[in-house]
C-alpha cells in the first residue's frame, strides 16, 4: 500500500514571508464573500486538542473568519487534484487570512512548547 506523503507547494505559490507550516493554498471565488482553502504542514492546534493522524486544513473567508476540518490523506490528494487551477499565492491573500494563519501557527508552535 501507498503512503501519501504530501508535499508543499511550489515557491511559485507559498512566496514572499509564507510560513514553512503552510502546505498549499486554494481560492475559491464564491459569493457573498471569496473563501481560502489553506492546508497546514503539521496538524494545527486551535481549540486545545491535537489530532495528528489528518491533514489539518483552514477555510478562510477573505474578512478572517474561518473554521478548521482534517482530511484523511487520500482525500487530501483528491482535493488537491481536483482544485489545482485554483491555486492561489501567499502574497495574494488577504492580509486578514494571513494574520489568520500566521496566528494559527504560532498559537500550535507555542502549544507543542508547552506540552
Amino acid at each position: 500500500m501507498n503512503r501519501y506523503s504530501p508535499r508543499r507547494q511550489s515557491r511559485r505559490w507559498l512566496d514572499g514571508d509564507c510560513p514553512r507550516g503552510v502546505l498549499a493554498i486554494y481560492y475559491d471565488k464564491r459569493e457573498p464573500a471569496d473563501a481560502y482553502t489553506v492546508f497546514f504542514a503539521q496538524p494545527v492546534v486551535s481549540d486545545g486538542t491535537y489530532a495528528g493522524t489528518a491533514i489539518e486544513y483552514a477555510g478562510i473567508s477573505e474578512n478572517g473568519v474561518g473554521f478548521h476540518g482534517e482530511l484523511s490523506a487520500y482525500e487530501t490528494a483528491q482535493f488537491r487534484f481536483r482544485n489545482a487551477h485554483r491555486a492561489c499565492k501567499w502574497t495574494d491573500l488577504p492580509e486578514a487570512v494571513r494574520n489568520w494563519v500566521t496566528a494559527d501557527l504560532k498559537f500550535t508552535e507555542e502549544w507543542q512548547n508547552a506540552h
